[in-house]
């Protein structure tokens, strides 16, 4: 299954930074991106790319991002 994954650029390098975070959703990933840069001074410029990587974030039920990990272990107990 793929995923999106987010990449900002920080500084005039041209490089593209990311984190292990993989969203299920492209439109939950370009959120995501976009509260990073209202939060984050440095970010310049910011992309969502697919990735052949597994999801491990979703939206969660009350709207807010939850671990797939997480809601899996909670619907169990």
């Amino acid at each position: 299954m793929s995923s999106f994954k987010v990449e900002v650029q920080t500084d005039s390098s041209g490089r593209w930074y990311g984190n292990a975070m993989r969203y299920d959703t492209e439109e939950l990933a370009k959120a995501q991106a976009d509260d990073l840069a209202g939060r984050w001074m440095l970010v310049r410029e910011w992309r969502v790319t697919p990735c052949d990587d597994e999801p491990n974030y979703t939206m969660g039920a009350d709207g807010g991002l939850v671990s797939i990990a997480l809601a899996k272990r909670q619907s169990t107990d």
